[in-house]
């Protein structure tokens, strides 16, 4: 029983207790014993600096970055030809899933509730689910078959997240087809001592467990069985943040097949050191990825002889895995270590105030799920071209990049060069958007529209 626990010297503000009437004190209670406390003993161990060996530390003094397989590249040992041949016959058999990390919510971007909810569609004004959910349909047009999808939610988000569903029929996914799995919270620590923060009279600070979260939770939740019952055998993952992502392409899955790989992922070309964003690196046998902020600026700066960086597998939270290697690390107690960041948390003081400290005052505990890559016996690195592929919502209006104005540039200029390869001619100035459900690649086009055609005012192709 938590009122027989000594936990007070656990949580910040814990003399509050007292001010709070029975049905808050059952509740805060009910908060209590839904903390994992021997996982709480480990995060404390590392506020207070004890050495942690991380299972994918990798010794970056003579890591390299690995071969990489490029869309569309003739020079690949898998001919591009055979890789989408190979990644089409698995789309027409049913044997992919996919999971769709979107636990994020979208209040910094002006939108309330789940990320997804967020507008990106420059002229359709389509919600990253509509678009993200329209690939599927898309894939399921030219494939003949479902994707099974697992939606991974937060506490935040789960409930926004369910009811879209509902309200808008899966955007045209069966919804048989479609899982919805919540990820765990972790207390936020205070940084000096460790100690569990208030957010409110009896509610303790809380955030996501990040994307590494998802294995755990898949499952748990029962996913990973339920994608067996589907016939799934091959898993990809992506972000809700990035309307381009192309988990789904034939030949990347093609590559992952053929290669006869456990952990496919796909990067971009990262060709300036301050770029903030993780690189795939092998070392002594192994792959894993470096975030960018543990990569020392003189080895992020440092570049081959051919002028390109020495890391420049930029990495974009796009991957593939065997449904079997995810069974055989879900069993493991130490797949996915525990990885820190400070950050200014609201929390309540010892006199009960609500305040916002002006510098990082909690450290804040995440797992990734790119730290399974060392544990996966053959990984595949795939490059792709981030105007096709990458375009993440991150930050707001105004900012330097990531925001939604940069990202209604991508999707157009993306679709423009769709556009460009089946024929048809856009007007300058003119914005115009792929319907998501309906148009993979310009083979697409080529049924919609003649060579020819010119687009002279703002439109959705295939909408």
């Amino acid at each position: 029983e938590i009122s027989t626990r000594d936990w007070s010297s656990d949580v910040c503000s814990s003399d509050l207790w007292d001010r709070l009437d029975e049905p808050a004190q059952r509740a805060f209670a009910a908060h209590l014993e839904a903390v994992n406390w021997p996982l709480l003993a480990e995060m404390q161990r590392l506020v207070a600096g004890d050495a942690h060996v991380s299972a994918s530390a990798l010794d970056l003094a003579d890591a390299v970055t690995p071969r990489c397989l490029r869309l569309g590249d003739q020079s690949n040992p898998i001919p591009p030809a055979a890789a989408v041949r190979r990644g089409g016959e698995a789309l027409a058999a049913g044997t992919v899933g996919a999971i769709l990390v979107a636990g994020g919510q979208g209040t910094r971007l002006g939108c309330q509730g789940p990320k997804g909810l967020c507008s990106v569609g420059p002229v359709s004004k389509a919600s990253l689910f509509e678009v993200l959910f329209g690939k599927l349909v898309a894939v399921r047009r030219r494939y003949g078959r479902d994707v099974p999808l697992a939606i991974m939610t937060s506490s935040a988000t789960d409930a926004d997240t369910r009811r879209f569903l509902d309200e808008h029929a899966c955007c045209g996914l069966a919804p048989e087809r479609v899982f919805v799995f919540r990820q765990d919270d972790l207390p936020a620590l205070d940084a000096a001592d460790g100690r569990l923060l208030l957010d409110g009279p009896g509610h303790l600070a809380v955030a996501p467990d990040g994307h590494g979260g998802m294995l755990v939770a898949l499952s748990q939740s029962g996913g990973l069985d339920w994608f067996g019952a589907q016939g799934v055998e091959h898993v990809v993952s992506f972000q809700v943040d990035n309307p381009l992502a192309m988990p789904l392409a034939a030949e990347f899955l093609g590559y992952h097949l053929l290669a006869a790989a456990e952990f496919s992922t796909q990067v971009i070309r990262k060709v300036d050191p301050a770029e903030r964003v993780g690189v795939v690196v092998a070392s002594r046998g192994r792959h894993g990825v470096a975030e960018y902020s543990d990569l020392p600026a003189p080895l992020a700066a440092e570049r081959l002889p051919d002028g390109r960086l020495r890391f420049h597998a930029g990495s974009i939270a796009v991957h593939a895995f065997t449904k079997a290697f995810l069974d055989r690390v879900a069993a493991r107690d130490d797949a996915l270590p525990l990885h820190r960041a400070f950050k200014v948390v609201p929390c309540l003081d010892a006199a009960g105030n609500r305040v916002v400290p002006a510098a990082p005052n909690a450290i804040k505990f995440e797992r990734f799920i790119f730290d399974l890559m060392p544990l996966a016996d053959r990984v595949c690195v795939v490059e792709i071209d981030a105007s096709a592929g990458f375009a993440p919502l991150k930050n707001p209006a105004g900012s330097a990049g990531d925001a939604p104005e940069h990202v209604h540039a991508a999707v157009v200029n993306h679709a423009r060069r769709l556009l460009a390869k089946a024929g048809v001619r856009v007007a300058e100035g003119v914005d115009v958007e792929l319907a998501a459900d309906r148009i993979i690649d310009e083979t697409d086009i080529k049924a919609l529209l003649p060579a020819g055609t010119v687009l002279e005012s703002p439109v959705v192709v295939g909408g």
